[in-house]
């Protein structure tokens, strides 16, 4: 591997990584399914895969689709605003009853729905994943930017796993009744505030 493909897939592995790890929907449900023990290995795949293709997109240069059609964006804000308002609602629900917390207590399609509505339906993955990446990656050239889409799609397969198996594994710790219960109510504001902050970057 010549110096200049090193750059660019090491550039896309720290871009990738500096994006991805910043908390948002997609992570706090995978750590949510980590510590619960419930379906990690769906939730992880369908995020890690989900990421692959759309860092595929913004290299191939999709956005500019999106960059170029604003009321594109604002459609997909709204519908994931509303989600993330109904997750958050949910997660506070949850908190009231932090005895109902049990390994693979939720059903296997809701979670994998889960996962797809919170990485699809999130503008944010398309301002990240799409539209930066994308730009980050047409600074090494043709054939180099694929090798930054590599980098940044070594990050995603290597970010998610950690995250859910790690929370699976401290999960003895962190399942807890109040424990749980105080997660449970974080999330849900972090789902409030990312709503709000999406609203307020778009309308």
């Amino acid at each position: 591997m010549n110096t200049t493909i090193l750059t660019a897939v090491l550039s896309g592995l720290v871009s990738g990584l500096s994006l991805i790890i910043a908390i948002g929907a997609q992570n706090a449900f995978v750590l949510r399914q980590g510590i619960a023990r419930d379906r990690v290995g769906v939730v992880v795949a369908i995020c890690a895969v989900s990421d692959l293709l759309l860092i595929v997109a913004g290299v191939a240069g999709v956005g500019a689709l999106v960059d170029n059609h604003p009321g594109l964006l604002r459609v997909i804000t709204g519908a994931g605003a509303a989600y993330l308002v109904w997750f958050g609602i949910r997660s506070l629900l949850s908190a009231r009853h932090p005895q109902a917390l049990t390994t693979g207590s939720a059903a296997g399609g809701s979670a994998a729905l889960t996962a797809v509505a919170l990485t699809w339906l999130n503008p944010h993955v398309y301002l990240d994943t799409v539209l930066m990446l994308g730009n980050l990656s047409a600074s090494h050239g043709t054939t180099g930017r694929w090798w930054f889409g590599v980098g940044a799609g070594v990050a995603s397969l290597l970010w998610f796993p950690t995250l859910g198996y790690a929370a699976h594994l401290a999960s003895r710790w962190l399942a807890r009744p109040r424990v749980w219960q105080v997660i449970e109510v974080l999330i849900g504001f972090v789902m409030f505030a990312l709503a709000a902050m999406l609203l307020r970057s778009t309308f």
